[in-house]
C-alpha cells in the first residue's frame, strides 16, 4: 500500500471512533421542571413552581404563599443562585436577546419577563399560565436559572427591571423527573 491509501484509512478511523462514542450520551428531552420557591431575607414566600412543555410553550403553574395581598412581579432570573440573602446572587432579568424589559404580552421584551401575580388576602397565590418564549432547550432555555418573585408590582417599563421592589422569593429551576 501507498502512503495516499494508509493515510486515508488512518483518517476514516480516527473519524469512525470519533462519532461512534457521539450517539451514546444523547441529551434527554426536558418536559417538565420545577422550583422550589424560598423566602429571601425578611419575608415569609414560600412555594412549589412548575414548568411543563406544551405545544403553546411552557405552562406554569403552582402555588406560593406567604405574600402580601395584591401585585407581585414575576420573572425569570438570569443565574439559578438563590444564595444572596436578599436575592441578589440570581442576577438580573434573563435577557438573551438584550431586549427592553415590558410586559409577557409585548412583542419584544425580555424572555425573563413573565409580568405580575396576584396575592389573594391572604397572601396566596395560584400560578396557571403558557409563556410562549420560555423553553427547556437552546438560548431561550430556563433550566439552571432561578425564578424571583418580587415585593411589588412590575410597571412594566423601568428599566432594566420594571422597579417591582425587593426579591422577597426565589428558586432554582431544575429538570424534574416526570
Amino acid at each position: 500500500m501507498n502512503i495516499r491509501w494508509i493515510s486515508i484509512l488512518v483518517m476514516v478511523a480516527v473519524v469512525g471512533c470519533g462519532k461512534a462514542g457521539s450517539g451514546d450520551q444523547a441529551t434527554p428531552t426536558v418536559a417538565k421542571a420545577i422550583a422550589v420557591v424560598m423566602a429571601t431575607a425578611g419575608s415569609s414566600v414560600s412555594g412549589e413552581i412548575t414548568f411543563q412543555a406544551t405545544d403553546q410553550g411552557i405552562r406554569v403553574t403552582g402555588r406560593l404563599e406567604g405574600l402580601t395581598p395584591g401585585e407581585h412581579g414575576f420573572h425569570i432570573h438570569q443565574y439559578g443562585d438563590c444564595s444572596a440573602p436578599d436575592g441578589s446572587s440570581a442576577g438580573g432579568h434573563f435577557n438573551p436577546a438584550n431586549s427592553a424589559h415590558a410586559s409577557p404580552t409585548s412583542a419584544e421584551r425580555h424572555v425573563g419577563d413573565l409580568g405580575n401575580i396576584t396575592a389573594d388576602e391572604h397572601g396566596i397565590v395560584e400560578l396557571d399560565m403558557v409563556d410562549s418564549q420560555l423553553a427547556f432547550s437552546g438560548p431561550n432555555s430556563i433550566i439552571g436559572r432561578a425564578v424571583v418573585v418580587h415585593g411589588g408590582p412590575d410597571d412594566f417599563t423601568s428599566q432594566p427591571s420594571g422597579a417591582a421592589g425587593p426579591r422577597v422569593g426565589c428558586g432554582v429551576i431544575g429538570i424534574a423527573s416526570n
